[in-house]
């Protein structure tokens, strides 16, 4: 199982600027992605943005969003700025794609939460028509010549989510959740690819919290972020925080033991020496 990183592009009113350099210092380390979440009504970076930092930072490490909510964007200025993010990494990126939970983050006129889901689907297709290089607007294709169609994985735990992912996906992401609910998530993943006649397995990646340096912040910070969920989904994901050495290797040992890929170690602060007291643990020395 490989071990990345998040970036703390979504840790109120954190500092933009580390970002390159926390990309820099996790390649660096040897973690096999950095990674992002996404949110637009919260004092953070846009994924988007992190994403471009970190490709432009680095040469090497993956790039990963978990989750980048798709639908709050125009489809063709997404697939625009996405092949371009891809382009510019040389071929890096891994789009994990979602609906998100709140519906606070729509805030683009024509693009509501309201039916956000169909909205996805019909987006999905538009996509994949500006990556292989079809016209838009006055007839210009809006990529260079050449551009691969972006690899997709997804999140969301409801029957459409699999459906997407099994459709259109190279795989499926989870959330913060504890390991139990992951990996039952994991199995309708499975079950889904192979439901729709897809060859292989589905590229599982899952993601948990970490906070070694200052837990009561990273608790916190947590809380706030995941706060529009009520107190029990808050609780569920401060119970998975991993704050001590023992509890981040017990969250590698879990997902690694329900087959994840992947595991995306979200900080919780922005403080760029997570990365080593991180690495430490969880990477060869």
């Amino acid at each position: 199982m490989r071990i990345g990183i998040g970036l703390p592009n979504q840790v109120r009113d954190m500092d933009p600027a580390v970002v390159p350099g926390w990309a820099r210092r996790a390649e660096a380390a040897g973690f096999s992605s950095v990674a992002t979440s996404g949110r637009v009504s919260y004092p953070g970076l846009m994924d988007t943005v992190a994403l471009a930092a970190a490709a432009g930072a680095t040469s090497r490490v993956g790039l990963v969003s978990t989750v980048l909510v798709a639908p709050v964007w125009p489809p063709v200025l997404l697939a625009k700025e996405l092949a371009g993010i891809d382009a510019v990494s040389g071929g890096r990126l891994t789009v994990g794609v979602g609906l998100g939970g709140r519906a606070d983050d729509y805030v683009a006129e024509a693009h509501p939460a309201r039916g956000r889901g169909r909205r996805l689907d019909a987006d999905l297709e538009v996509y994949h028509r500006v990556w292989a290089g079809e016209p838009v607007g006055g007839g210009n294709p809006a990529v260079p010549a050449g551009t691969r169609p972006v690899p997709l994985i997804f999140g969301g735990t409801v029957p459409a989510s699999f459906a997407r992912m099994a459709r259109w996906g190279a795989g499926y992401t989870t959330g913060g959740v504890p390991v139990p609910m992951v990996a039952g998530a994991f199995d309708a993943a499975r079950a889904a690819w192979q439901a729709a006649g897809r060859e292989g397995r589905p590229r599982l990646v899952a993601m948990a919290y970490f906070a070694l340096g200052n837990p009561a912040a990273g608790i916190k910070n947590v809380s706030d972020y995941f706060g529009h969920g009520g107190d029990d989904f808050v609780n569920l994901v401060v119970g998975s925080l991993a704050q001590t050495a023992d509890q981040v290797r017990e969250a590698v040992r879990g997902h690694a033991e329900i087959g994840a890929d992947e595991l995306i170690l979200h900080p919780t602060t922005d403080d760029p020496d997570e990365i080593e007291r991180l690495a430490e643990l969880v990477l060869p020395s």
